[in-house]
């Protein structure tokens, strides 16, 4: 962005009567020799009494004003008063405009702003003029994020003294930035912060010669102690810390910095004066002053304050914290002929004002104790601008997504904390790709913790196309709460012990999913009876990659940032250098800094420790989980937010069948898929299959769990006995008495290819067998027929010497005369069973796998 330096954006510094409105306005700056200094701008070519400067970024949007007066400006003097009075008039009146227009976004209320402030100096000479203005482009949306300058002048202010002359003018300007987030419920949250903040806004300097203090100072009574680096801060937030040397007497105190001069405070003009150290050498020591009226005269315009009260804050391991507490202390808090003792006040008595001077002090002191480098820049910014970190965090959420939020979330995203009410049950998300074995972890803890019977666990439905179905999850947890609700007394104390819920899922889905299904339920009241606890991702290493170093779809987002606590891998546990296992942690890690590794093999978890990270209450809802959700999936809390498509496509078929399979069928089959994979794009495919079945030599029913890419085939009987409640509300046609299922899962599948295939692990239909003729026999059986036969009486003519046939005539034959006729009885009989055989079969009742049971 190129940003042009006209007058408004030329920096520049004039000197008491050149700071005229047409100097200002021109940004000519042409002056006779000599004529610019400041000895020469004032009242007749006096010394001048101010100055006026402006500060502009070359490279940058930032840009501010300010006046500093020379001299001791808090001297009761009207001529330098009345330009001390309207220039901070002028501050309180851009902050003003600044606050309103961060508020309002409209640039017509900010000159409304002034007229509220402290302007009756201003108002009373009716030949003043001022301005205030926004300077930045506010005709689209995007100047919300764009960095404006308010700005304000007063012009030619005369000589009220002598009636004649121009004193010059007042000039004082910001740059800031707003940040605004919108709010759900009542319209939106604003927050703004002044980038040239850390430039001084009040400076003096005196110009005379000789202008160390006086420390005669008879009224002050005896001098005990002094010292440089102190510093003097009030409670006007215009006015930065001033650093100076102080001087403690028994009856008050002298405080000198070149750009105040002296200022004295007698006990006289002392109402209270309380010093709170926080019992440590790292925590600064303040000196609360509460003075009366009478001082206001002889302070400085910026230290005025509607509280009268100012702040000497000492800093540890300085000389002169030493000196206070080994020369003043005690005489301070012993002294009497004054009626006015130092007295000790603990941080539970302070107010709020000065907590917060004292909080700004302590960074300051910080930054200092640090050496150079980014942190000590970071903490010396941060002590400058105290609103800049509270206003990085609002921005940091404003800038994301122009998505309202909640506000009951608005805490959170601002990192504030949040108390989770004890009556909400606690959802436990265990998730995965297929295979993961997030139902064995979900079976070890619920074995582990004893809690089988009082613990709810929420299975996916395996016969539905989608991994995760929203609408039945939200049916659940209506139904489930509906039944909490009806049960006894007695009954809900004993449910009430646990309030815990698992929901296991694997698959292609997507965390987000789940957590919005919660979120954006229909019942409030089921919506704030819930909340997500821990977010578990089971992984098993060698089922993560397709093919090569192609992941699977969705593996990194259920890893991802603000939704996971915990990454549970349920194979290579027990060699933790394993390198696939190494690199997927690495993996996973650049997705998620702050997701806790745990090793549990065969989802047996081995540490109570990591139990406990399983079972969290509050991982899922900490300030830092919810922000970066926020900052990551805008809107997700009002189901706004879709997540990513599944790529490559992953197809879930669910076939349910009434039939026992043949286990070796079954199992030669599945170890076949592998070597049938095929590369991108991967069609037809099977890379997962799930269910539950029953073999035809064996009466128990088996889960089944194969994973191609691992090769891998379980089949474990299901334990006898109570079992968690299976989810599905509607069962698949519960008439049909269709009692097994598989799920496949995989590229372009086809429901008639998985039958048909499915149908060759069952067992099969015989075939009808055709009727033998001569040319179909073997030379085997030629050769049975023959041996069985061949002493078969000969017709006449022939006779068989041991080994060939022989007739009258010397002709000798391998094969018996009646070969011919051997052979035509041997397929007679042959057919004679066939026809036997196939009238069998035709009178045999076959059941296809897939047909209902009668």
């Amino acid at each position: 962005t190129h940003y042009s330096l006209g007058p408004s954006r030329q920096p520049f510094v004039l000197f008491g009567s050149h700071s005229t409105k047409e100097n200002l306005n021109s940004g000519n700056f042409n002056f006779p020799s000599e004529g610019h200094l400041v000895r020469n701008t004032g009242l007749g070519g006096s010394t001048a009494k101010h100055m006026v400067v402006q500060c502009v970024s070359p490279k940058g949007p930032l840009a501010c004003s300010r006046t500093y007066f020379f001299g001791a400006t808090h001297i009761p003097f009207l001529g330098n008063t009345l330009l001390s009075q309207i220039y901070s008039a002028v501050v309180e009146a851009v902050l003003a405009g600044i606050e309103c227009y961060a508020k309002t976004s409209t640039e017509s209320k900010v000159n409304e702003a002034p007229c509220n402030c402290s302007l009756s100096v201003i108002v009373d000479l009716d030949c003043l003029q001022y301005e205030i203005y926004v300077i930045t482009p506010l005709d689209n949306e995007d100047s919300l994020s764009l960095i404006k300058t308010a700005s304000m002048m007063v012009f030619d202010i005369p000589d009220l003294l002598t009636g004649r002359g121009c004193l010059g003018s007042v000039v004082f300007s910001e740059s800031f930035l707003t940040s605004q987030i919108q709010v759900k419920e009542k319209g939106e949250y604003s927050r703004h912060v002044i980038l040239t903040a850390a430039i001084p806004r009040f400076a003096s300097w005196l110009v005379s010669e000789g202008t160390q203090p006086q420390l005669n100072k008879s009224f002050l009574g005896t001098l005990l102690t002094g010292g440089d680096g102190v510093y003097v801060c009030s409670s006007n937030p215009q006015a930065v810390p001033a650093e100076g040397k102080l001087y403690f007497f028994s009856d008050g105190i002298l405080f000198f910095d070149p750009h105040h001069g002296s200022i004295s405070i007698s006990k006289n003009h002392m109402s209270s004066i309380s010093l709170y150290d926080g019992d440590s050498n790292s925590v600064v020591a303040a000196l609360f002053i509460d003075f009366k009226s009478s001082l206001l005269p002889h302070l400085p315009v910026e230290f005025h304050t509607q509280n009268n009260f100012l702040m000497i804050a000492l800093f540890p391991k300085r000389k002169i914290y030493k000196a206070f507490y080994s020369q003043v202390f005690s005489s301070w808090q012993n002294q009497t002929n004054s009626g006015l003792s130092l007295r000790v006040v603990q941080e539970e008595f302070l107010s709020e004002e000065q907590k917060r001077l004292h909080s700004s002090v302590q960074k300051l002191f910080n930054a200092l104790s640090f050496s150079s480098g980014e942190r000590c820049r970071e903490l010396k910014l941060s002590a400058a601008i105290p609103e800049l970190e509270r206003f990085v965090q609002h921005f940091t959420v404003s800038s994301v997504s122009t998505k309202p939020v909640m506000r009951a979330h608005l805490p959170v995203l601002l990192q504030q904390s949040e108390t989770i009410p004890d009556s909400k049950v606690i959802i436990t998300i265990i998730t995965g790709l297929p295979g993961c074995r997030s139902s064995d972890l979900c079976a070890f803890l619920v074995a582990f913790t004893k809690e089988h019977g009082r613990w709810m666990v929420y299975r996916q439905t395996m016969d539905s196309p989608e991994c995760f179905s929203a609408s039945h999850f939200q049916r659940y947890l209506a139904g489930l709460l509906e039944a909490q609700q009806n049960l006894g007394v007695r009954q809900a104390a004993y449910a009430g012990k646990s309030k815990r819920l698992l929901v296991v899922l694997q698959g292609y889905t997507d965390v987000i999913d789940v957590v919005q299904a919660l979120q954006t339920h229909p019942d409030p009241d089921v919506k704030s009876s819930f909340i997500i606890g821990a977010v578990n991702t089971c992984v098993e290493p060698l089922s993560c990659y397709m093919e090569h170093r192609l992941l699977f779809p969705k593996f990194l987002d259920q890893c991802s940032q603000g939704l996971v606590s915990n990454v549970v891998f349920t194979s290579h546990a027990t060699e933790q250098r394993h390198p696939l296992l190494v690199q997927l942690q690495s993996l996973i890690r650049a997705a998620n800094p702050g997701v806790s590794f745990i090793l549990a093999e065969n989802g047996i978890v081995t540490r109570n420790e990591d139990i406990e990270l399983i079972l969290a209450e509050s991982s899922f809802s900490n300030p830092h989980m919810m922000r970066a959700r926020y900052l990551m999936y805008p809107g997700w809390y009002e189901g706004t937010y879709g997540a990513g498509p599944v790529f490559p496509p992953m197809v879930q078929i669910c076939v349910w069948f009434s039939r026992p399979l043949e286990k070796t069928r079954f199992v030669t089959k599945c170890k076949a898929i592998k070597s049938l994979l095929k590369p991108s794009p991967f069609s037809g495919n099977i890379y997962h299959i799930m269910g539950k079945v029953k073999f035809s030599d064996a009466d128990k029913v088996i889960e089944v769990c194969h994973n191609t890419s691992a090769n891998s085939l379980s089949l474990v009987p299901v334990p006898e006995g109570p079992t968690p409640p299976d989810s599905r509300s509607d069962p698949r046609d519960c008439s049909s008495q269709q009692e097994y299922f598989l799920v496949f899962i995989g590229c372009s599948l086809k429901e008639e290819d998985i039958k048909d295939w499915l149908r060759e692990t069952a067992k099969q239909k015989p075939q009808r067998k055709a009727l033998k003729t001569r040319g179909m026999l073997t030379l085997q059986e030629i050769k049975n027929i023959h041996v069985k036969r061949h002493l078969d009486p000969l017709p006449a003519g022939y006779f068989y010497n041991g080994t060939q046939f022989v007739n009258f005539f010397g002709d000798k034959m391998d094969y018996h005369p009646l070969m011919d006729q051997f052979m035509n009885d041997y397929l007679e009989e042959a057919n004679r069973e066939i026809e036997k055989y196939n009238r069998e079969l035709e009178e045999q009742e076959y059941h296809d796998l897939f047909e209902q049971k009668t």
